[in-house]
C-alpha cells in the first residue's frame, strides 16, 4: 500500500497515517502490532502510560519490514518533566523497547500549572544529541505553550499530536502548525468510537463513496493534512483504515463534515491550558 509522506521540521518525514497502540498490551498486543507492520503501517504510536514500549519494540524487531522503514513514537509523562528525571525516562523507554532508538519522542502534556514542560523540552533536546532519539515533538500543547519552547529554546517541535475529530477540527491550532511547519498527528480521530460512526451526515458522505464511515473521516483527516492514528486489535479493521488515500472528498463533503463541529467537542474535560496528566 502506497501511504503519502509528510515532512517537517528538522528533516522529520511520517506517514500520512499511523496505528495508534494504545490497549495493545502483552503477547497478543505484539502480535496485532506485527500484523499491522505486515499489512502496511509504519508509523507506531505509544507512550510510558501506555505501559506498551516493550510490546510495539517487540513486535518491531519480529516483524519482516526492515528497521529503517519503521517509525515507534513515545511520550513523556508528566511526573517526569525535571530534566534528569526526564531524560532517564526517556533512556528507560529506549530500553525497554529494545531498540538501539526511538525515532519520535514527545511531551505527553505541557502541565502549565507545573510549568516544567521547557525543561522537559531540554531533556529530550539533550536526548536526541545522545542519540538516543531521532525527532522530538509535543503532544496536546497550545500556541502559548509553543511560543514559550520557542522563546527559550529556539526550538520548535516538528509535530505535535492532538486531540482532532470532526466534532473538534481544532482549526485555529492547525492554521498555527501550517504556519510553523509542525504536523499536526490526530489521536482519538475516530472521536474514539463515539457517535460520530454512526452519524447521519458521516453516513451519507460515505454512502455517496461506497466506503465505511471510519474511511470517510480518516480520509477527512488526509484532506486536513493531519496524520491520524486510529487504533483497532481487529487487523482486518486495521487494513481497511489504510484504504483510503484514492478517496477524493468533495468540498461539499468536507463542508458536510465540518458542520459538525461543536464548540464543546473535546471528548473529555482535557483543555491543555488547565489539564494535568502525571
Amino acid at each position: 500500500m502506497n501511504v503519502p509522506i509528510l515532512r517537517g521540521l528538522n528533516g522529520l518525514s511520517l506517514p500520512a497515517i499511523g496505528l495508534g497502540t494504545y490497549t495493545l498490551t502483552g503477547k497478543e498486543g505484539a502480535d496485532t502490532i506485527v500484523e499491522a507492520a505486515h499489512s502496511g503501517y509504519r508509523l507506531f504510536d505509544s507512550a510510558v502510560n501506555y505501559e506498551n514500549e516493550g510490546a510495539v519494540g517487540s513486535a518491531l524487531r519480529r516483524s519482516m519490514v526492515p528497521r529503517d522503514e519503521l517509525l515507534i513514537t513515545s511520550k513523556l509523562p508528566g511526573r517526569h518533566h525535571r530534566f534528569n528525571e526526564a531524560l532517564a525516562t526517556v533512556e528507560e523507554s529506549v530500553m525497554r523497547t529494545g531498540l538501539d532508538e526511538i525515532d519520535l519522542y514527545l511531551i505527553h502534556w505541557p502541565n502549565p500549572l507545573e510549568g516544567f514542560y521547557v525543561e522537559a523540552w531540554g531533556a529530550l533536546m539533550e536526548a536526541r544529541n545522545r542519540g538516543l532519539v531521532r525527532h522530538i515533538g509535543v503532544s496536546n500543547f497550545l500556541p502559548e505553550h509553543l511560543e514559550r519552547l520557542r522563546a527559550e529554546t529556539g526550538e520548535l517541535p516538528a509535530v505535535n499530536q492532538i486531540e482532532l475529530h470532526p466534532n473538534f477540527p481544532q482549526a485555529e491550532l492547525r492554521a498555527y502548525h501550517k504556519k510553523n511547519d509542525i504536523l499536526t498527528e490526530s489521536w482519538s480521530p475516530l472521536g474514539r468510537g463515539s457517535h460520530l460512526l454512526v452519524d447521519p451526515i458521516i453516513a451519507e458522505v460515505a454512502g455517496e463513496h461506497g466506503i465505511t464511515a471510519a474511511q470517510t473521516i480518516l480520509a477527512w483527516h488526509v484532506h486536513l493534512g493531519a496524520i491520524p492514528l486510529p487504533k483497532s486489535k481487529s487487523v482486518e479493521r486495521q487494513r481497511e483504515n489504510l484504504d483510503i488515500f484514492d478517496v477524493e472528498l468533495s468540498e461539499r463533503d468536507i463542508d458536510l463534515i465540518g458542520s459538525l463541529a461543536r464548540p464543546d467537542g473535546r471528548l473529555a474535560d482535557q483543555d491543555p491550558a488547565v489539564y494535568q496528566e502525571f
